[in-house]
């Protein structure tokens, strides 16, 4: 993924918010503001994008964002818990209507059992109540490379819940219809419920 695939998606994105007049916040730590940059770079911006949080630390994740200390201490800064709170907490503290966020190992150290290099875990909240989360594996692939495919990634995730919810499928009308009883008319164009013959 190149600069430019996360300028033309910012474009989109910007685009899609202004439509919807939807606002949106940036929590990030391992892209260290990567994402919010793409997204103030192009001009006008300032309509959609309210803020960014570079939370690089777990002091900075609990200060600014509202993380739990036992959700670091139980599952990690980097994990589906923690990636998820920092957006509700993103959310919450910027009162927009999307926020994103974005928690990994970049490389090239960092690794732990379990958490490679090129792991990266993404969350995106709606103040309607959606919650999106999303886990990467992109590889020792390099440390730029990681932090521009996690940019490209979150603004993907931004892009999917700006469109809104689906709307529910309608119900078959013919379904419905098989459900009614019978009749048959009568001459004088009244209607009376088919009887079974009698048995003898």
């Amino acid at each position: 993924m190149s600069g430019s695939d996360a300028r033309a998606l910012s474009r989109s994105l910007l685009d899609l918010c202004r439509m919807r007049k939807l606002t949106v916040a940036t929590a990030e730590s391992c892209t260290g503001g990567l994402v919010a940059g793409a997204l103030t770079d192009i001009p006008g911006s300032s309509d959609v994008i309210d803020r960014g949080f570079v939370t690089y630390s777990n002091d900075a994740k609990r200060a600014m964002l509202g993380v739990k200390a036992t959700t670091l201490a139980t599952f990690g800064a980097v994990s589906k818990e923690t990636a998820t709170a920092m957006a509700i907490g993103a959310l919450e503290r910027a009162g927009v209507d999307l926020a994103v966020s974005i928690t990994g190992i970049a490389g090239p150290g960092g690794a732990t059992p379990g958490k490679p290099v090129g792991l990266v875990h993404f969350a995106v909240a709606a103040r309607d109540g959606r919650i999106l989360h999303r886990e990467c594996r992109f590889g020792a692939i390099g440390r730029t490379t990681v932090r521009q495919r996690s940019v490209v990634e979150a603004l993907r995730m931004l892009m999917e819940l700006a469109r809104g919810p689906q709307a529910p499928a309608k119900p078959r009308r013919a379904a419905a219809s098989r459900l009614r009883p019978r009749v048959a008319r009568t001459p004088r164009g009244g209607a009376v419920k088919r009887r079974r013959p009698t048995r003898t």
